[in-house]
């Protein structure tokens, strides 16, 4: 296993958030980029700034097999290597989407915490945020506040209500120092992985430039995909029907037993058989 290094997973642990010295190869990052402009192509009726779970396969799919470029993304060895630095070997590949800002009218994404909106119990992931476009300062990068995680506790958010914002929530501004802010400035290609209770938000793209990004969310083994739990929308402008999602067993075993593998999935892109599974009762890897 390749993976992050053992400094790399000390800047997780500590600030939430790490850029490893990982680099997407060309031919993969060129063909991220032409998935993502024939998704939107074949979207035109939904904003560019959220598109959740393009490597899932619908019905209605006005492009149909794109699905396939995101999702061999999503459980590319190099890629899984990484998320098992830092959530152990039993992964399991549960949402993704892309960030695609248009130049000059880009959204805000107001500072919040990826784990208010989602069903998980208990509440762990990391997320992997590809950067298609040079993400930097002036077109609207990532921002977050290092060790924002590190309470392991879901701080209170607020509505937000506006068009020119991607999320409907946000923390309250309370709840965290404005002035401890980083800018996730990442180079097209580049790579930043953060956890789950991080607090992080992104300015509005008012450059002349396009920024756009793709983010895989995996969660490990110890951890149930509840499909029952009640959770708010966390956008306006993308809907996400989590009792009904796929969910994939990207590497390891489902410790926890419950997890439904089958769920979501059309004939032909599932499963083929039942993934291993331990029973609860088994020695957990975190």
């Amino acid at each position: 296993m390749a993976g992050l290094t053992a400094s790399e997973i000390e800047t997780y642990r500590r600030d939430g958030l790490v850029v490893p010295s990982f680099l997407l190869g060309e031919a993969k990052l060129a063909r991220l980029e032409a998935a993502v402009e024939r998704l939107v192509a074949a979207n035109p009726d939904v904003p560019p700034e959220y598109l959740i779970g393009p490597h899932i396969a619908r019905p209605d799919d006005r492009d149909p097999g794109l699905h396939r470029e995101f999702l061999d993304l999503c459980l590319d060895p190099a890629v899984l290597d990484l998320v098992e630095s830092v959530i152990g070997p039993d992964i399991v590949l549960w949402s993704s989407g892309v960030f695609c800002k248009p130049a000059g009218v880009g959204r805000e994404v107001p500072w919040h915490q990826d784990g208010q909106y989602w069903p998980l119990r208990p509440l762990a992931t990391c997320s992997v945020w590809v950067a298609i476009d040079d993400s930097l300062p002036d077109n609207g990068c990532m921002r977050y506040i290092p060790g924002s995680h590190a309470a392991r506790r879901l701080y209170a958010h607020e509505h937000a209500a506006g068009g020119d914002l991607v999320l409907n929530r946000r923390v309250a501004p309370s709840e965290f120092d404005l002035a401890s802010a980083r800018d996730d400035a990442l180079r097209a290609g580049e790579v930043s992985i953060h956890d789950v209770y991080l607090i992080h938000g992104s300015n509005p793209n008012r450059s002349g430039r396009r920024r756009a990004g793709y983010v895989m969310r995996y969660l490990p083994g110890t951890t149930f995909y509840d499909r029952e739990m009640d959770v708010g929308q966390s956008s306006d402008i993308g809907v996400s029907d989590f009792a009904k999602r796929p969910i994939w067993l990207a590497r390891g075993a489902d410790r926890t037993g419950r997890n439904d593998f089958r769920v979501g999935h059309l004939p032909g892109e599932g499963p083929r058989s039942a993934p291993p599974s331990l029973p609860a009762s088994a020695p957990l890897r975190c």
